[in-house]
């Protein structure tokens, strides 16, 4: 089996509404050479390597938000006979990206995601939230294609803009990083999670929220 088959990013599906969605800035934290920074970052896999290594071998797995493809590359890595399929918004650039690392990506919305139900053993959505502007919607549709586990992180408010600001960072915002429309704490996180999901995991790795859990059955 192929280790990230999906729908090529040449045939998108229907995006209308998708651009309503807020992106965010592009910072990539990802390939950060600030010590500080990258220390976070690894705080951050140690905790995702734990949620997505207490996954049984997913035969299918999504990742809503791909943006630059670091997380699915990591998926690939670990899980070789996994398919694979990426999810974001329409960006010509992204695309070439996601052509050059060979992922298998589709542009969409995620209220409105092209798969049939229980699709997907595994949906990953890293730093997504925070951008909807219908986070219900996007949990529902999620939990529609997602027969198995969640693994979904968002910024640990007011933690994530406290640290902006000590850094110098968008400070007429309050440390507001550009784009983020919704502010979550663990706890508010977690039920906002749980109203689909049996939450089975949180972890905080500064400074963010993390949560694996399991789709509810219905």
């Amino acid at each position: 089996m192929s280790n990230h088959t999906g729908d090529n990013v040449d045939t998108p599906v229907d995006t209308s509404g998708a651009a309503a969605v807020p992106t965010g800035n592009t910072y990539d934290k990802y390939a950060t050479t600030n010590p500080i920074e990258q220390r976070m970052m690894r705080g951050f896999f140690d905790a995702f390597d734990r949620f997505v290594g207490a996954v049984d071998a997913p035969k299918r797995i999504l990742e809503v938000g791909i943006g630059e493809g670091v997380v699915t590359t990591r998926l690939r890595e670990r899980f070789v006979d996994s398919s694979i399929v990426g999810l974001d918004l329409p960006d010509p650039e992204l695309a070439a990206h996601w052509r050059s690392r060979d992922l298998d990506c589709v542009f969409g919305d995620v209220t409105r995601l092209p798969y049939p139900d229980s699709s997907f053993d595994l949906v990953l959505a890293i730093e997504v939230f925070e951008h909807f502007d219908d986070t219900g919607a996007a949990l529902a549709e999620i939990a529609r294609v997602c027969s198995g586990t969640l693994v979904a992180s968002v910024p640990f408010e007011p933690i994530w803009r406290i640290g902006n600001m000590a850094r110098g960072r968008y400070l007429r915002d309050l440390g507001n990083t550009p784009g983020h429309v919704n502010h979550f704490s663990r706890r508010s996180f977690s039920r906002f999670v749980a109203t689909r999901f049996d939450v089975a995991d949180v972890a905080s790795p500064l400074p963010w929220t993390m949560i694996r859990a399991q789709r509810r059955t219905p």
